[in-house]
């Protein structure tokens, strides 16, 4: 899909939040009143490996485009009734249906440059050894997160990393 069509797509799916009296991600994380009845915003992730994004919340909307690979982190900033508004790690937003995301955590290594290299440490500490250099883009499990660090783990690497090096784990949270 061409980029005006798939931002025309998201402005309309922008409009047509009024309508479907859908909260701003700001005022529903005040909120204790969501369908789900979880906190918005949150991280979670694909469940599939074919997922459609939708321009609005509900099958009538077009498909704006597909997802085809299942445990990439996405952030939910929205909900209405069995439909989340998603946002990825490029900041493309749209709606999905709630069954095609899992609760299950994961994050991509981010880099200031594409082709830096991330460390990861046998423990929460630079001074461990280096297990593993991670690319930019490298989706990982996230395991536990505490005092700015996470340990992650994914195809052929398991260490730990710092937590500013990940989209899909918020500033200082803290996951068990």
């Amino acid at each position: 899909m061409a980029f005006r069509q798939l931002f025309a797509s998201m402005m309309f799916a922008g409009a047509m939040l009024s309508g479907f009296g859908v909260e701003s991600a700001a005022n529903a994380k005040d909120s204790a009143l969501t369908t789900s009845g979880l906190p918005i915003p949150r991280y979670v992730s694909l469940k599939s490996d074919h997922v459609n994004v939708r321009a609005g919340p509900t099958k009538d909307n077009d498909v704006a485009w597909v997802y085809t690979k299942a445990g990439l982190p996405v952030e939910i900033t929205a909900e209405f009734e069995n439909w989340r508004r998603i946002r990825d790690s490029e900041g493309a937003e749209g709606w999905v249906y709630h069954s095609l995301l899992s609760g299950r955590r994961t994050a991509v290594i981010t880099m200031k440059a594409k082709d830096e290299f991330t460390p990861l440490y046998d423990s929460a500490d630079t001074k461990s050894a280096v297990t593993a250099r991670l690319q930019a883009g490298v989706v990982a499990q996230v395991k536990h997160c505490a005092a700015s660090w996470c340990h992650i783990a994914g195809n052929g690497f398991d260490g730990w990393i710092q937590q500013q090096r990940l989209w899909g784990v918020y500033a200082d949270e803290k996951i068990d």
